[in-house]
C-alpha cells in the first residue's frame, strides 16, 4: 500500500487518518474549503437518518478529523462511539488519505473561481484569534497587511504560484486535489459530484449518490429529504449545521452566503480570464478542466 502524503498546515494535519480505523461502510467527504463540503456533509446525514430531523448538531454527526481545533483523541472517541454509518469530513485530497476498497469516498468539485470569491467572504467571517487560541499558534506581534478588494484579491489569486501541497486553497491546489481525484474516477469506490450539478438538479444528485452508496430511500421521504437540502432551508438552520462547534465563526448565517455560481467569472475581464484558462491547461488535464468549467 502506497504511504498517503502528509499535508499539514497550522490547522490542519492529515496525518490525524494514519491512527484513524476506518470501519468497512464509512463514507469519507474530501474536499477543497468552500467547494461544498457542508453540503454533502448534509446529504450524507439526510441519505444516513432518513429524517430532516437530525439526531445531533451535523459537525458531531460528521467531524473535520483533520482539523487541529479539536484533540485527536476527542475527534477519534467520537467516531469510535457512533453505530450509524459514519460519513466524515476533510479537505484532504485522497493521496493523503489510507484508501480502503470498503470505504466510499466522495469528492465535491466547484469552478475554482467561484470556489475562490466564497473563500474571501469566509475570511472575514473566521475569527482568527479563536483559532489561534485553539491551535495553539503563538500570537504574531506583525500587524496582518491591509486586504485587497475583491477583484484584485481574485486576480492574485489566479496568478499566485506556489507549491500546491503548501497551499491547498490556492489555484494549484486546487487543482492538485482535483486532478487526484479525476485520476480515481473509474474506480468503485471514488466519486466525483460537481457542485453545479448539485445546484441544477438537487434531487437527481440525492438519488445518484443514495445509489452509489447502496441506500434505499421510501419514496415518500424523498420530498422532505430534498427539501432540507437546499440551500435556503439549510441557511435557516445555520445553528445546528455550520462546522463551529468551537465558537470560530463569527456569523452562522454568513457562513451560507448565497450558495451560487458564476461570480468568479464574472468579475474578471476577458484578459484576466485568457491568463486564468492559460494557467490553469498547465496544471490540469484537459477533461478534468472541461468538466469542471462545464459551458462557461
Amino acid at each position: 500500500m502506497t504511504t498517503p502524503v502528509r499535508y499539514r498546515s497550522s490547522e490542519e494535519d492529515s496525518s490525524r487518518w494514519l491512527a484513524f480505523p476506518l470501519r468497512r461502510g464509512d463514507i469519507v467527504i474530501s474536499t477543497r474549503s468552500k467547494s461544498g463540503t457542508t453540503w454533502m456533509q448534509m446529504i450524507c446525514a439526510l441519505l444516513v437518518f432518513q429524517t430532516a430531523d437530525l439526531p445531533a448538531p451535523l459537525a458531531q454527526l460528521s467531524p473535520w478529523l483533520d482539523w487541529l481545533t479539536a484533540p485527536q483523541r476527542q475527534v477519534c472517541d467520537r467516531l469510535a462511539a457512533q453505530q450509524h454509518r459514519r460519513f466524515i469530513k476533510t479537505h484532504t485530497p485522497l493521496d493523503g488519505i489510507p484508501i480502503e476498497p470498503d470505504v466510499s469516498y466522495i469528492v465535491v468539485a466547484r469552478h475554482p473561481l467561484d470556489m475562490a470569491v466564497s473563500l474571501y467572504h469566509q475570511s472575514d467571517n473566521i475569527d482568527r484569534e479563536r483559532v489561534r487560541q485553539l491551535t495553539g499558534e503563538p500570537q504574531s506581534s506583525i500587524a496582518p497587511p491591509a486586504r485587497p478588494d475583491l477583484h484584485s484579491w481574485l486576480v492574485r489569486w489566479t496568478e499566485r504560484d506556489c507549491d500546491p501541497q503548501e497551499a491547498l486553497d490556492s489555484l494549484p491546489g486546487v487543482l492538485w486535489h482535483l486532478t487526484d481525484a479525476w485520476r480515481r474516477r473509474r474506480e468503485p469506490n471514488v466519486l466525483l459530484v460537481h457542485y453545479d450539478d448539485l445546484l441544477a438538479d438537487l434531487e437527481g444528485q440525492m438519488r445518484r449518490i443514495a445509489a452509489w452508496l447502496g441506500i434505499d430511500v421510501p419514496a415518500e421521504r424523498w420530498a422532505t429529504l430534498v427539501e432540507a437540502a437546499t440551500f435556503a432551508a439549510m441557511r435557516e438552520r445555520a445553528q445546528v449545521l455550520v462546522p463551529d462547534a468551537l465558537g470560530v465563526l463569527k456569523d452562522h448565517q454568513a457562513f451560507f452566503r448565497k450558495g451560487r455560481s458564476g461570480a468568479g467569472q464574472a468579475l474578471l475581464s476577458t484578459e484576466e480570464l485568457s491568463r486564468y484558462h492559460r494557467r490553469v491547461a498547465e496544471m490540469a488535464p484537459a477533461d478534468l478542466l472541461a468538466w469542471l468549467h462545464r459551458g462557461r
